[in-house]
C-alpha cells in the first residue's frame, strides 16, 4: 500500500535529480530564491521524494548511472500520484537527435542543454509554478464553494440533517394551532454567497486562460462548468 504524500505546503516546491553534487548546488542557486527545492542523487530516490510529497516541477538530468532521465521520467509518469507532474529533462551540449522524442514519447514537457543559462532556466520553472499556485488557487476555491453551497442548502438531491430531524422529533409541527399561524421562514442569513463564489470562480477562470500554459485552458473549462453550475443555483433559487 502507498503511503499518502504530505499536504502541498503554501509555496510550490521544486525536485532536482542529477547524480553530480556540483550540478545540484548550480541548479539549487539558481532556483533557490523562486521557491522550495529538495535534491535528489539518484532516479530511485526522486521517486521516493515525489511520494513523500507535492512538488511543481521536477528537473531530470539525463545521463545518471542506473536509472537514467527517461526511465525516471516514465516511471514518475506511470504513477497516478506523479503522473500529472510537468518535467523538464536536462541534457549535455551533444544532444542525440532522439533525445526530444523519447522525451515526449514519455511525458517530458521540457528540454534545456547544458550548461544553461541561469536566466531561461528560471523562466521555464516560473511557467510551471505559476501554473501550480493557479491549480492550487482553483482546488481551494472549489473547496469553497462546497461549503458555500453546503450552507446555502445542499445539492439538490443531497437530504440534509434538518428533515430528518423533523421526522423524528416528538414535538408538534409548528403552525398546527390554526389558532397561532406559524411565523414565515427567515430569509437566508447569507444571500449573497452564491454570488461570492461566481465572482472568485469568474477570477480563477480569467487567470488561468491568461496563463497559456500546459493543462491552464483545461483547467478554465472545468472552472466554467463550475460558474454555470453556480449560475444555475443563482437562478433556481430566484424563482
Amino acid at each position: 500500500m502507498t503511503a499518502p504524500r504530505e499536504a502541498a505546503p503554501e509555496t510550490s516546491s521544486i525536485l532536482i535529480v542529477d547524480d553530480m553534487e556540483e550540478n545540484l548546488v548550480a541548479l539549487q542557486a539558481v532556483l533557490g530564491s523562486l521557491a522550495h527545492v529538495v535534491r535528489a542523487r539518484s532516479g530511485e530516490e526522486a521517486l521516493k521524494a515525489m511520494l513523500r510529497q507535492e512538488f511543481a516541477v521536477v528537473l531530470i538530468d539525463v545521463l545518471m548511472p542506473g536509472m537514467n532521465g527517461f526511465e525516471t521520467a516514465a516511471n514518475i509518469k506511470g504513477l497516478d500520484q506523479t503522473r500529472d507532474v510537468p518535467i523538464i529533462l536536462l541534457t549535455g551540449a551533444a544532444v542525440d537527435p532522439d533525445y526530444a522524442y523519447r522525451g515526449y514519447t514519455v511525458g517530458v514537457a521540457d528540454f534545456l542543454i547544458k550548461p544553461f543559462d541561469p536566466w531561461l532556466l528560471r523562466t521555464k520553472v516560473n511557467v510551471f509554478l505559476d501554473l501550480h499556485r493557479k491549480n492550487r488557487q482553483l482546488i481551494d476555491q472549489t473547496e469553497q464553494l462546497k461549503r458555500l453551497l453546503t450552507a446555502d442548502g445542499g445539492h439538490p438531491g443531497i437530504p440534509s440533517a434538518a428533515p430528518e430531524a423533523a421526522r423524528t422529533s416528538t414535538e408538534p409541527p409548528i403552525g398546527t394551532d390554526h389558532t397561532h399561524p406559524a411565523e414565515p421562514p427567515a430569509p437566508p442569513e447569507q444571500p449573497d454567497s452564491l454570488a461570492e463564489a461566481a465572482g472568485r470562480l469568474a477570477q480563477a477562470e480569467f487567470l488561468l486562460r491568461d496563463a497559456d500554459t500546459p493543462g491552464s485552458t483545461d483547467l478554465a473549462d472545468r472552472v466554467l462548468d463550475l460558474e454555470q453550475a453556480v449560475g444555475q443555483l443563482m437562478t433556481d433559487r430566484e424563482t
